[in-house]
């Protein structure tokens, strides 16, 4: 039997804590990283051995996480990382940051979840805090880690701690850090609460406690169906407005002047990244459990969901205005990762893109500063040389991913034509191609 070793507030506030993080990804390395830099002993857990090696070797391969404060961390022993979850049983505090993707069907996936919460339950002790971070439907923290945590007749909040606190990381995001974005916590008893924000306190500036662990996982879906549901209106007024010849990014700029009631959302090529295609359909299907319809969730699904294949059409048309064929045509596509200055290509909309004008007949290239390869549904590909001489030769140039490394007025200069749907070309004109927006 192991030691019993409670953690408690003194602990906390002396940074005496040996914290364990599961999952090393863009949310598990950099909350690493700034619990080691607070003091704490931090292991991260993570079930990739190359991972493991790159953060003990003081290697970073996520772009915000600093690399000199990385080895710091790691040479000063304050942080290291292992694939053995044994050494939980040595940790008085355990973070969980694994992924929650959706199942083919579009159901939550939280296996990653239950094998995390499987694990701490193998090598738990008494008087740990648990904390879930990972998004997931309402109920999770209470239905999937409390029943594993319990099962010997242990009690929340005297025998273990339980909280539910999600992440905000926006990668890329040079403003908002771990330390001035605010927390949300929730927990399952006032003295889980107690410890969780004692211990987040330690590197984050303003923390927001909720009711429990239900009302923190409903904030995170509210924050990011809130965006989808928004981004799905804005994409529908673009496709009006293209009905009706009328530009929509003037449009949004216009009412972007208004200082009240009106928030600026654009529209896109369609919905990328691990956050908002995937948050709205745990809420969905949470829903579908008590038979309750979701409807803006639905409408916007759809919406988002078609623009990919909008995107095809306007290139489809702007080379029959040409009188060329999609079959045979050489089109370019400029960004591919889910969003500008990341390497992330989950859930990127270029992908679908590029798989449909193939299956079209059309010869597809690539090129991303961040992504060297490129694995579609159909095929993989690698990142082609940027130059004046490529875009001369091509038919089509696709902005999809506005990286700001691009030189837009090159682009404009060499291409037949450009369809750009990011609005990334501003006021920027073509001297002799043809510029078509979103």
């Amino acid at each position: 039997m192991h030691v019993d070793s409670r953690i408690s507030l003194e602990q906390i506030k002396q940074s005496q804590v040996h914290l364990a993080i599961i999952g090393m990804g863009y949310v598990g390395l950099p909350l690493a990283l700034s619990f080691a830099q607070a003091g704490l002993r931090v292991t991260g857990i993570d079930v990739n051995p190359d991972k493991v090696t790159a953060v003990n070797q003081g290697h970073t391969y996520i772009a915000d996480v600093n690399e000199d404060e990385l080895r710091q961390a790691t040479q000063s022993g304050r942080l290291q990382a292992t694939t053995d979850y044994g050494i939980l049983q040595d940790a008085q505090a355990i973070i969980i940051c694994v992924p929650t993707p959706l199942s083919k069907t579009r159901d939550p996936d939280i296996s990653y979840i239950v094998y995390a919460s499987d694990q701490i339950a193998r090598h738990f002790r008494r008087g740990q805090l648990i904390v879930l971070e990972s998004t997931t439907y309402p109920g999770t923290t209470e239905e999937i880690l409390l029943p594993r945590l319990a099962q010997n007749g242990y009690r929340v909040g005297s025998d273990f701690y339980l909280a539910f606190s999600p992440e905000r990381i926006d990668p890329s995001n040079k403003h908002y850090t771990v330390r001035n974005t605010p927390k949300v916590i929730g927990a399952m008893t006032p003295a889980c609460l107690e410890l969780a924000m004692a211990l987040y306190a330690l590197v984050i500036e303003t923390l927001v406690p909720v009711a429990n662990t239900r009302t923190a996982e409903m904030v995170k879906l509210l924050e990011n169906t809130f965006r989808a549901v928004n981004i799905g209106l804005v994409n529908e007024m673009a496709l009006m407005c293209d009905r009706l010849d009328i530009d929509i990014w003037q449009v949004i700029e216009a009412a972007s002047t208004k200082p009240y009631g009106f928030m600026r959302f654009t529209p896109g090529p369609g919905l990328g990244g691990h956050c908002i295609p995937l948050d709205p359909h745990y809420l969905a299907w949470k829903m579908r459990t008590v038979d309750y319809t979701s409807r803006f969730i639905q409408i916007a699904t759809e919406i988002n969901g078609s623009m990919p294949h909008h995107v095809v059409t306007m290139v489809a048309d702007a080379l029959n205005e040409e009188r060329k064929a999609v079959n045979g045509a050489r089109v370019l596509v400029m960004g591919v990762a889910y969003k500008p200055n990341v390497s992330d290509t989950r859930e990127s909309p270029a992908i679908e893109i590029i798989d449909e004008l193939t299956a079209k007949g059309a010869d597809v290239s690539y090129h991303d500063p961040h992504v060297r390869q490129l694995a579609t549904s159909s095929q993989k590909l690698s990142c082609v040389e940027l130059t004046a001489e490529l875009i001369e030769s091509t038919d089509c140039v696709l902005i999809i991913t506005p990286h700001e490394v691009y030189d837009w007025q090159m682009v404009l200069d060499h291409a037949a034509i450009v369809i750009d749907t990011r609005n990334a070309i501003g006021d920027l004109t073509s001297s002799s191609g043809r510029i078509i927006k979103l």
